[in-house]
């Protein structure tokens, strides 16, 4: 147990140094170095509401082209959940031959205790170092997975979908149950995963650094299908919504010139398709 959290634990203070170590991350020109700790605490305590608040309100801003593409998701979702019941039989099966350190990590990472340990690690790295992006990265992972985590904690009890290990088909529900095994909808261990990965991963330029965050985040997602604790599409959306949410945020951020540093406006396209032989989410560096 100790083991797998200390794992963890390193490869967030290893992208942390990473992080340091780049060029021209904190300027020393920078006004922000003068300011005290607590000064720098209070103001990304500042930026990190005003994130939430941007994100929850993005919805009566919407055009055409948002409602467009929320359409497109549900459309998918509904096209990926008719493999729901063979996809989670599948991996159910399959899990005696997943290594236990695969399981273990991937539910720990996912979990609330150790995400925030990990995401406390890093932040306090920055903001005593005053290392404005490291900073921003947890900003932006802290907003986020607020956002997506009340988003996604509501739905469980809307939805009350059943999950897979308790014998119950994937169109089996609940609707507003405070029971456990009908909390399927969306993962929780996916949200907070894929929140995390996609945050850091925006971080970097470098495709083969972005393809080994996203191969990190992507271990509790999976791990989850094996364990039969939730079905293809609770993992699908929860990977939507945190991507979607993510990329708001980091949106808002950037335009508010809320921190000073060299980056790309946007650094990756997601794209949802589906057609009659293939679905998926397709990201473009």
């Amino acid at each position: 147990m100790k083991l797998k959290n200390s794992f963890i634990f390193i490869v967030v203070i290893l992208f942390a140094f990473k992080l340091s170590a780049q060029k021209n991350i904190t300027k020393i020109n920078n006004a922000y170095d003068t300011l005290s700790i607590g000064r720098l605490a209070i103001y990304d305590l500042k930026q990190s509401i005003k994130g939430v608040g941007y994100s929850f309100t993005r919805p009566l801003h919407w055009k055409k082209k948002d409602f467009k593409t929320l359409g497109t998701v549900i459309i998918g979702a509904f096209a990926l959940s008719t493999v729901d019941d063979e996809s989670s039989a599948f991996f159910v099966r399959n899990e005696p031959h997943v290594p236990n350190s695969f399981q273990e990590v991937g539910t720990r990472f996912g979990s609330p205790q150790v995400y925030f340990i990990a995401n406390a690690s890093l932040y306090g790295f920055g903001l005593f170092t005053k290392n404005e992006k490291l900073r921003k990265t947890s900003v932006l992972i802290i907003s986020s997975s607020f956002t997506s985590g009340i988003i996604q904690s509501l739905s469980k009890t809307a939805f009350g979908r059943a999950r897979p290990e308790n014998g119950y088909d994937s169109n089996e529900f609940r609707f507003w149950s405070n029971k456990a095994k009908f909390h399927s909808f969306p993962s929780g261990h996916t949200v907070l995963s894929v929140t995390m990965a996609h945050a850091i991963a925006k971080q970097f330029d470098n495709t083969w650094s972005k393809i080994s965050v996203y191969s990190l985040g992507a271990i509790a997602p999976v791990s989850r299908l094996f364990a039969g604790a939730h079905w293809l599409t609770d993992v699908g959306i929860a990977t939507v919504l945190s991507i979607v949410v993510v990329d708001s945020i980091d949106k808002f951020l950037f335009k508010t010139k809320a921190y000073d540093y060299t980056k790309k406006e946007k650094q990756i396209s997601w794209n949802f398709t589906f057609s009659k032989k293939k679905i998926g989410f397709v990201g473009t560096f």
